[in-house]
């Protein structure tokens, strides 16, 4: 036993002018494997006090003073005059985050008592942390702990239920995050509980998915292929859709769309656009309506121009959104804006409603560029999907209807939307003002953990919130599945397109 103490000691706890205190405290490092964000403990009156090291200082007597050591350095390497490797030193500064009364419980209680100067500091063994980080072996594995040779296996419960953001500049790996999490979720046995992921997929980054082992469980939707039956629209959506509508224009729809669907409901017919365009025209032929008419009729035709109407919906949810399948709406060769917020407010709307009539599976709503459907700060008009965005965000957890809000611009994303996440998965960012938003939306980030944010390296993420005891930093595992998105590589692109020219170059002049 005392082998196995002497062999996680990392250091000793020293008194400085800022602590021990019940929050932070320091301690002289006697270990090389000792790195910044690891956890520790220390055996208290209490129990063990378990915390993580917040930030690392080495220190050297000898070269405190920079007018000494520059004419000192003049002669000769300080290193050949004085033994300055004997003074040099490492001190760890760690953030207190609870105490475990005894290694057995589960629990872990707020610290009232600061760590003795003097203490050993140990290394945290893997089940201990393992409780404490509340990881659950059937959980979903995104990698490993940072420092350790834990899984980060989390609650798929804990991490969904109260909705997930992913933030992170562009470059800096959350789409390869998001895969990850797709393939935990797509392997995922029926007895632990299975749901149906949805991908708004602005770029065609998942279409891939279709290629790999979960092809079978994989359908991609051309957003060019998507309709909208009509006769499911109701005048308030059209409403929303068209922003410019007058109240008085709203007041004459309401009636000639309640008829007309009343009338070919009791005929167990369906109904058009065309068929309601025809409806007002015949319905207010009074040249006194004209001023009313016109604008609607001008609206309801650039409508019909989008082409997203049709006589059924397509695809048919109740049948698509089925547990573990991962259904792909592929935007990515849209590029009218407007006809993008009204499919997904449209997809939105349908979902949730299906799910709160049990008509489909719990689902996952992943919503890549989330800050361009559902903007904090935006014009009705450039903002149609934010409402039904919200509205799941608000709601959704009591249904099973589950929200992940994907961006690159966090202060650009609707705070109401953002601050219904309960966990947030961070990856590098650089601009000041989305870490200064990240830092007053999150809670359980402090100032060092959101300077961690810039240094992050691709394929490094801060967890935090619902989903984890403490705030954690993960290695993103490898993707299992194997496959290329739309957005290539730049130099392949321009490889390629070069390779293509000469070719056809080469045909015409062996075709002459």
């Amino acid at each position: 036993m005392a082998t196995q103490n002497s062999q996680s000691e990392l250091g000793t706890v020293i008194s400085t002018m800022e602590g021990p205190t019940t929050i932070v405290f320091s301690f002289v490092i006697g270990s090389s494997k000792v790195r910044k964000g690891q956890f520790v403990k220390v055996k208290s009156d209490s129990g063990f006090v378990l915390g993580s090291i917040s930030e690392i200082t080495r220190a050297n007597r000898y070269f405190e003073r920079a007018e000494s050591v520059a004419e000192y350095e003049r002669t000769s390497p300080m290193t050949e005059s004085f033994p300055v490797t004997d003074w040099e030193y490492v001190v760890a500064n760690v953030r207190v985050h609870g105490v475990f009364e005894s290694e057995g419980t589960n629990s872990i209680v707020r610290n009232t008592f600061p760590v003795a100067p003097g203490a050993k500091v140990l290394a945290c063994e893997d089940e201990l942390l393992k409780k404490f980080l509340q990881l659950d072996d059937n959980g979903l594995n995104i990698g490993k702990l940072q420092h350790h040779s834990l899984e980060a296996k989390l609650s798929m419960g804990k991490l969904l239920q109260k909705h997930l953001a992913v933030l992170a500049m562009s470059g800096s790996g959350k789409s390869y995050f998001m895969s990850v999490l797709i393939e935990e979720m797509l392997e995922r046995k029926s007895e632990h509980g299975r749901m149906a992921v949805v991908v708004i997929d602005s770029h065609g980054e998942y279409s891939g998915f279709r290629a790999t082992q979960y092809g079978k469980q994989t359908e991609v939707v051309d957003a060019k292929k998507f309709r909208i039956a009509f006769r499911k629209v109701s005048p308030q959506m059209l409403a929303e859709w068209m922003p410019e509508m007058s109240a008085t224009q709203f007041r004459e729809l309401v009636p000639i769309m309640e008829a007309l669907r009343k009338e070919r409901k009791e005929k167990h017919e369906s109904y058009s656009l065309e068929d309601l365009m025809d409806r007002i025209e015949a319905e207010m032929a009074d040249k006194k309506k004209d001023n009313v008419k016109r604008p609607l009729l001008a609206w309801l035709s650039a409508l019909r121009s989008m082409r997203i109407f049709g006589p059924v919906d397509y695809p048919k949810l109740e049948e698509s959104v089925t547990p573990g399948k991962l259904v792909v709406l592929d935007l990515s060769d849209v590029d009218n804006m407007k006809k993008k917020q009204m499919l997904v407010s449209y997809l939105c709307r349908r979902l949730f409603k299906l799910r709160k009539k049990e008509k489909v599976a719990p689902f996952v709503l992943v919503l890549e560029e989330a800050h361009n459907f559902a903007p904090e700060k935006a014009e009705r008009q450039h903002a149609l999907a934010k409402g039904p965005v919200v509205t799941i965000a608000r709601e959704g957890r009591k249904f099973g209807a589950c929200l992940c809000l994907i961006s690159q611009r966090p202060v650009q994303l609707a705070t109401t939307a953002l601050a219904q996440c309960n966990t947030n998965i961070i990856l590098r960012i650089t601009n000041p003002f989305d870490i200064k938003h990240i830092g007053e939306s999150c809670e359980g980030i402090d100032s060092s953990m959101l300077d961690s944010i810039t240094t992050l390296r691709v394929g490094e993420a801060l967890v935090v919130g619902e989903a984890v005891g403490s705030p954690i930093f993960v290695k993103i595992r490898r993707r299992k599945a194997e496959f290329s998105a739309k957005g290539k590589d730049l130099e392949l692109i321009a490889k390629r397109f070069e390779e293509e020219k000469t070719k056809k170059k080469q045909d015409v002049e062996a075709f002459l």
